[in-house]
């Protein structure tokens, strides 16, 4: 039998514990990659991160490759949950993954990687990768259900020439399918969901320990008070449950939920609008900040496809820069914009070609 060719590339995989990074390695060795695993330690609230790092291990010593635990605990509290923290505190609604990726695994990892010798990073990201002509170009995964360029918005053509994205090509249920008939421990570990360092923690009461409760009048869109909250940070735009019940009913007997509709942090004021399909939630147009192209492109209008959260069908939007001063005009008004969030920009070939954080 022939040996497996070996391309003598080193590449670092960041191993999280979960099935996409364990099957992202073992891909990678099939290729013929010199490939390490690497498991980062970072803040963790609840404890589980011990598990996933077990879980890593246990992969990396499946696949037979070298394992290694790069402590980044103090700087993922510096540019993570400090920056998370600030944010709400500012009364935005920050996304704490975005700012993982930038500034802990395309950012410290990598730099460290590199330095250790590796030629390429790589995650379990479903995401893919394409070089055409001077440029990389990232595109939506292979499963669209599963596409995750939406956290990877801020990445550049740098980052891009020195990662790997090896699970962008399958569907998630191959994925998992490859980890069975490889034997890999995390084949059947269920996904994480929510914020990755709270686990089971809720996010109001972690946010209690850093922003002080502070009671304030629930108003609704007609300024009647209708009820009280405990600080309007706590609360998200879009956000149904706050502890207000809608007293009113239609004629069959049913009532129309409320939903957070604006915050103001200055007087401490909840807006609730009766209804999901309720004007008060939807907007024509956002201002956006920290752009970043993942290539050069150079505009005054611009059409796009584009998203304003995670998982949300694309829609049509023109992208309008006056003067740097950039903003999204959507074709259709689209509802439950939080200010903080991520608006992510997009060809109609499904080429992710950058963000902005929406003012």
């Amino acid at each position: 039998m022939a040996k497996k060719k070996k391309n003598n590339k080193k590449v670092f995989v960041g191993l999280s514990g979960g099935v996409d990074s364990s099957v992202a390695a073992l891909l990678l060795k099939k290729q013929g990659y010199d490939v390490t695993g690497v498991f980062l330690r970072c803040f963790n609230v609840d404890g589980c991160a011990k598990h996933d790092a077990e879980d890593a291990r246990r992969v990396a010593e499946h696949l037979n490759i070298p394992f290694y635990t790069f402590d980044l605990e103090e700087e993922y509290k510096q540019k993570v949950v400090n920056y998370m923290i600030k944010e709400y505190r500012e009364g935005l609604t920050p996304n704490p993954d975005v700012a993982c990726n930038r500034e802990i695994k395309f950012g410290l990892f990598m730099d460290k990687a590199l330095e250790m010798g590796a030629d390429y990073i790589a995650t379990g990201h479903y995401v893919k990768l394409l070089k055409k002509e001077e440029y990389y170009s990232l595109y939506i995964a292979e499963d669209g259900n599963k596409d995750q360029s939406y956290f990877l918005w801020k990445l550049n053509q740098e980052d891009l020439k020195k990662s790997l994205f090896p699970v962008g090509d399958y569907p998630k249920p191959k994925v998992r399918e490859i980890a069975r008939e490889a034997n890999l421990s995390t084949a059947d570990k269920k996904d994480s969901q929510g914020i990755c360092f709270l686990g089971q923690v809720d996010l109001k009461d972690f946010l209690k320990d850093y922003i002080p409760p502070s009671k304030g009048d629930v108003l609704d869109t007609k300024g009647n008070k209708i009820g009280e909250h405990e600080g309007v940070q706590y609360y998200t735009i879009g956000q149904r449950h706050v502890g207000v019940d809608n007293p009113k009913s239609s004629k069959k007997g049913e009532t129309k939920p409320y939903y957070v509709a604006e915050k103001n942090v200055e007087d401490n004021t909840l807006i609730m609008a009766e209804g999901k399909d309720n004007p008060a939630l939807f907007k024509e147009k956002i201002n956006l900040r920290d752009i970043n192209f993942i290539r050069p492109i150079e505009f005054d209008e611009l059409n796009v496809k584009a998203r304003v959260r995670y998982r949300q069908p694309l829609f049509d939007a023109v992208l309008k820069n006056n003067d740097g001063d950039i903003n999204l005009k959507f074709e259709n008004s689209q509802k439950f914009i939080a200010p903080g969030q991520s608006a992510v920009f997009y060809a109609s070939d499904g080429e992710c070609l950058g963000g902005g954080v929406i003012k």
